[in-house]
């Protein structure tokens, strides 16, 4: 493959719901670049994407396949992308690596919740949308309604390109209202037969020639006085001011191909190729300094490496994009995110196994892969000498389904650990969290089925018998009134002994309250001489302060840390659940020492078992994490999605309609979203989708607390 240059590189993203048929697209876009000759298929399990095992296991794309085709004087980088909400994050990264998305459209089933999510994506990052209506074939299809659902659900900017002759099994010719010509295709896969536009939809034709020619000229000053004065521009203009549109996303232009059978992949190739503004055109992409950096080969020399893959025989491969300036084989480079430095030994364009190949160099804008780099992750960018630029603009979705995860032999926890964080690299939303508050490992992911996939590769991968468990919850304690406690700890074993004393007052802590004076317990007062005051931030939330009251030198200030540990280490391991304690305020305010036996352990210990009996004293309760969860779904799935709401203890918070859909805002305890994305897709058979964020920490009810207390009790005396 020759060098492109970066005016004649275009980066596309394929993407769509599960079962638009995107990796047959992808086959048959590769057959016409001539990349292969024979067209594999799903279901013969031997297609150029969905090449790893468990992607034929399962019948779905796992992980994304970058490929790269010349066509038109043109390079065209494509990623070809998981459809299943679960494994979004390849959609992810493509749509922030690629400049233009190829939205492909089921055309039996047209508008589903993935053409939504992705349509929603793709507008978030300001990305050019390109709609394939794929499957005309099918004897469901009905082409002109599926164009009115996408006009309906994103705006009259939906303007076809092309329409079929007919639809259906008999679905084999394509009339493209750019060329204003008629396309038919034939089952040896010889080049389509152009033809003039048949006589019965010639008036179909001019109509929407005549609608792209207007949204054509909308891109364009000089274009719309043109199109006002003559109502008519040459395909060359139309042309230009479709890419104009593109680039200003004034226009979606709509095409149509069954790629089962490769009718009209060809012209979509062509039409790509011809309108898809190219990466020079769009703007460039800020680092981490907020510097924007332009896509100009003659700049000095960034990459940005956005995915890796594990290749049998060869081991890692990395991808990158070339942010700025021009790679060439033998280039040394230093790694901006590690303070390392990387030779790259061999370049290659973008693909799979024998279908990547060797290249000298590549240009600002371009894709490109290579092998043997020494320290090197997803996510980190490469510079030469003269650059000084790190990017991490690509923001992946939060997780939605966890596990507890642990090998079957313990022993094999270090192995796991490797081959999880491996396949992080290959899956950035596979978020793998060794939890010292919960004493698990956590896997997150997008889905039960995210991390069923992650579990058949450790097995089959790397040999190891993988357990799930239920994840512990992340509760928080705290207090709800003040309460005095003291405690002494007195021990005596020969020689020196053990003595501290420790008198203190705990409270509820929240910002802005006036500093301790007085407090009343019974009918004894207790006056607060502050000295010292600590204001110690918990690393999980929340704030412990802590004030030396202490007069007439009953506890020497050198044992004062010992006392603060005592209380740290029940704030860690709270009274209740042995959950992390929260916002408490602490007035140690008298206390005993012994000449000889006092020592740090002593008003430790001293302090932990006050600071124990006080906290549950002082009418404790526990917290639990609440979530925001917004869900998108068909109105006729709202009944049941607000039933099942109500049986997690949910809080509607918000309705409203969006694009056809319904969108539902609730406030769910964490404890309950544990099998939530099954749930919801069983309820609404797949068609609805939802995202979490932490939200606070609330209050758990009392039967809650009393069932967790109780729990919690049980396993201690298990523990014993």
């Amino acid at each position: 493959m020759k060098v492109y240059k970066t005016n004649e590189i275009s980066n596309l993203a394929i993407v769509g719901g599960s079962g638009a048929g995107k990796t047959t697209l992808t086959e048959s876009m590769l057959l016409e670049g001539g990349i292969i000759r024979r067209r594999g298929s799903v279901n013969a399990k031997n297609t150029v994407s969905d090449c790893y095992p468990v992607e034929q296991e399962y019948g779905y794309s796992v992980f994304s396949t970058v490929f790269a085709i010349e066509r038109g004087g043109h390079k065209l980088n494509m990623f070809d992308c998981p459809g299943s909400g679960d494994f979004s994050g390849g959609a992810v990264t493509a749509l922030n690596i690629c400049d233009i998305a190829m939205l492909v459209v089921n055309g039996a089933y047209g508008v589903e919740v993935g053409t939504q999510n992705n349509f929603r994506q793709a507008a978030k990052l300001h990305k050019p949308i390109v709609f394939v209506v794929n499957n005309i074939d099918s004897d469901k299809c009905d082409y002109d309604k599926v164009v009115e659902d996408l006009k309906r659900d994103f705006g009259g900017k939906v303007i076809p390109a092309q329409f079929p002759a007919t639809c259906g099994p008999d679905f084999n010719s394509v009339i493209d209202v750019l060329t204003m010509k008629q396309y038919t295709y034939t089952a040896d896969g010889t080049p389509a037969a152009v033809s003039d536009i048949p006589a019965a939809l010639a008036d179909k034709a001019q109509e929407m020639h005549d609608a792209l020619v207007e949204a054509a000229a909308g891109g364009d000053e000089a274009l719309m006085e043109k199109f006002f004065e003559t109502m008519e521009l040459t395909e060359d203009e139309m042309v230009e001011g479709i890419k104009k549109g593109l680039s200003q996303h004034g226009i979606y232009p709509v095409l149509c191909s069954s790629a089962s059978k490769n009718v009209g992949v060809a012209r979509i190739l062509d039409f790509v190729a011809g309108v898809a503004p190219t990466v020079d055109e769009f703007p460039g992409t800020p680092n981490t300094k907020g510097e924007e950096v332009k896509c100009d080969a003659s700049a000095p020399t960034s990459l940005f490496f956005f995915k890796t893959e594990m290749e049998q025989h060869i081991g890692e491969v990395c991808y990158f994009k070339v942010m700025s300036g021009t790679v060439k084989t033998g280039d040394d480079l230093n790694n901006a995110t590690r303070g390392s430095k990387e030779r790259i030994a061999q370049l290659f364009t973008p693909g799979r196994g024998n279908y990547r190949q060797l290249v000298d160099e590549l240009q600002a804008g371009d894709l490109g892969c290579t092998v043997k780099l020494k320290d090197v992750k997803t996510g980190n960018t490469l510079n030469s000498k003269d650059a000084d630029n790190l990017f991490d603009f690509i923001v992946y979705p939060n997780f939605k389904y966890s596990r507890a995860i642990r090998p079957e032999n313990e022993a094999d926890t270090e192995k796991m650990m490797t081959a999880a964080n491996r396949l992080h690299e290959q899956d950035p939303t596979w978020v793998i969290e060794q939890s010292k508050e919960l004493r698990q490992i956590i896997i997150h992911g997008q889905g039960e089925f995210h991390l069923r996939t992650l579990k058949w590769l450790l097995e089959n991968n790397d040999k190891l018998s993988i357990i799930y468990d239920e994840p512990r919850i992340p509760y928080r304690e705290t207090i709800t009134k003040a309460a005095r406690a003291d405690y002494r700890h007195k021990k005596q074993s020969g020689g020196s002994g053990q003595f501290g004393e420790v008198h203190l007052i705990v409270e509820p802590y929240r910002e802005g309250m006036p500093e301790p004076d007085t407090y009343k317990f019974g009918n004894q007062e207790y006056k607060m001489n502050i000295k010292d005051k600590q204001e110690i931030p918990m690393e999980w939330g929340g704030m412990l302060v802590v004030y030396n009251c202490i007069v007439g030198g009953a506890i020497d200030a050198r044992f004062i840390p010992a006392i603060v540990k005592g209380i740290m280490d029940r704030m860690e391991q709270g009274p209740l659940t042995g959950s992390y304690a929260r916002d408490v305020r602490v007035c140690i305010y008298d206390g005993k020492m012994h000449p000889v036996d006092s020592n740090e352990i002593s008003f430790r210990l001293a302090a932990r078992n006050a600071f124990s009996t006080a906290f549950r004293d002082a009418n404790p309760k526990v917290l639990e994490p609440v979530y925001d969860v917004e869900i998108l779904l068909p109105g006729d799935c709202m009944g049941g999605v607000q039933s099942d709401l109500q049986g997690r203890r949910g809080i509607m918070m918000d309705m409203s309609s969006a694009n056809g859909m319904e969108r539902v805002k609730a406030r769910i305890p964490l404890k309950e979203m544990s099998n939530y994305s099954t749930a919801l897709s069983s309820i609404s058979g797949g068609r609805a989708s939802f995202n979490m964020k932490f939200s606070s920490y609330e209050l758990v009810p009392a039967d809650v607390q009393a069932q967790l207390l109780k729990e919690y009790e049980e396993s201690k005396q298990d523990e014993d």
